[in-house]
């Protein structure tokens, strides 16, 4: 038998083209369907613990908050409050005798919003840029090879790695009047009272505290550029600063961004620090009203929940569109250079 006829019935026994794309749309969808069958089970998860009390929250912050009504003097139960609960924080109006609003007088909570609105960007602002500075020069030290760097790895993290009450207890004393601080500068600054030594203060323990953090994920981030990269700079004639501009900033830039949005959305948070150190209403965050509120109304503190969470999702969408192409296009660049 030739080789020919061989050939034709071999060819004859293959399936056709038609049935070859009827067999891998069958397997697709069979790999889809299981793929769906194992998220399933996350995506139920993820409903209870993260779906559930945002739309509690939601539901709440439209309805009023029980107590004593103004205009009989009997005590409510509350019922449908409308957009007033949010009105009540944007606008700063808050309910008068004759069931209209007024401006909220000092000292209300719902006069506090914007006040607090401003101290926690500043306080976000401040410490997320003095913590990446210092953070990135930390761990370009702690990725250059001598000898004891184990050991200087573990020291850097030691703030890190204390609780934040007691960090805060112990910058308490240091920032006394009679702490450490003020016998260092020979002065006598009331830094857990007074508005803009409050403030600096809680900024200066939280990049104590936070920088190690932030060090710790750009040295991941530098660990990942090979040494080649640096070894073709030198070829090349490049400066220090060159080589840092050009070659480790645009590569360790995906690790950065991770790393300034884990600390963005973390000091849009931050309760514990200023609630602990003191400062009044000049140091009250976002998360310190919420904590306020709730002792008074809950209603009213979910519409404030929801506010921020508002906020704090616009600026982590933004974060994440922004990371997510200038990741892409640095593996596009990585691998093409790979491939070169």
């Amino acid at each position: 038998m030739s080789a020919t006829v061989i050939g034709a019935a071999r060819g004859s026994d293959a399936p056709p083209p038609s049935e070859k794309r009827g067999g891998l749309q069958r397997a697709q969808r069979l790999r889809n369907r299981n793929a769906l069958l194992l998220i399933i089970p996350t995506l139920v998860l993820l409903a209870i613990v993260i779906g559930y009390p945002i739309v509690s929250a939601i539901i709440t912050s439209f309805q009023k908050d029980a107590g004593l009504d103004p205009a009989t003097g009997f005590f409510v139960q509350g019922g449908f409050a409308g957009f007033s609960n949010f009105t009540h924080w944007l606008l700063q109006r808050c309910p008068t005798g004759d069931g209209g609003t007024t401006s909220c007088p000092p000292g209300n909570l719902g006069a506090q919003f914007w006040n607090s609105t401003f101290t926690t960007f500043f306080f976000t602002v401040a410490t997320v840029v003095l913590e990446t500075v210092i953070g990135f020069w930390m761990a370009i030290v702690m990725n250059r090879a001598f000898s004891g760097r184990a050991l200087v790895r573990t020291a850097i993290l030691v703030p890190w790695a204390i609780p934040t009450a007691v960090t805060a207890k112990l910058w308490v004393f240091m920032f006394s009047v009679a702490g450490i601080v003020n016998a260092l500068f020979n002065s006598h600054i009331l830094w857990t009272s007074d508005d803009w030594p409050s403030r600096f203060a809680i900024i200066i323990i939280d990049v104590w505290k936070t920088t190690p953090f932030m060090a710790l994920l750009i040295l991941a981030g530098l660990q990942l550029i090979p040494g080649e990269v640096y070894e073709a700079a030198r070829v090349d004639g490049a400066s220090t600063w060159k080589t840092f501009w050009t070659v480790t900033l645009p590569l360790v830039r995906p690790a950065l961004l991770v790393a300034v949005l884990f600390r963005v959305l973390d000091a849009l948070r931050m309760y514990d620090l200023p609630a602990i150190f003191g400062g009044g209403n000049a140091t009250a965050t976002w998360s310190i009203l919420v904590v306020e509120q709730l002792r008074q109304g809950p209603n009213s503190a979910s519409a404030l929940s929801t506010i921020v969470f508002v906020f704090i999702f616009l600026i982590a969408y933004i974060f994440v569109r922004f990371l997510g192409a200038n990741v892409v296009q640095t593996t596009q660049a990585q691998q093409k250079g790979e491939l070169k």
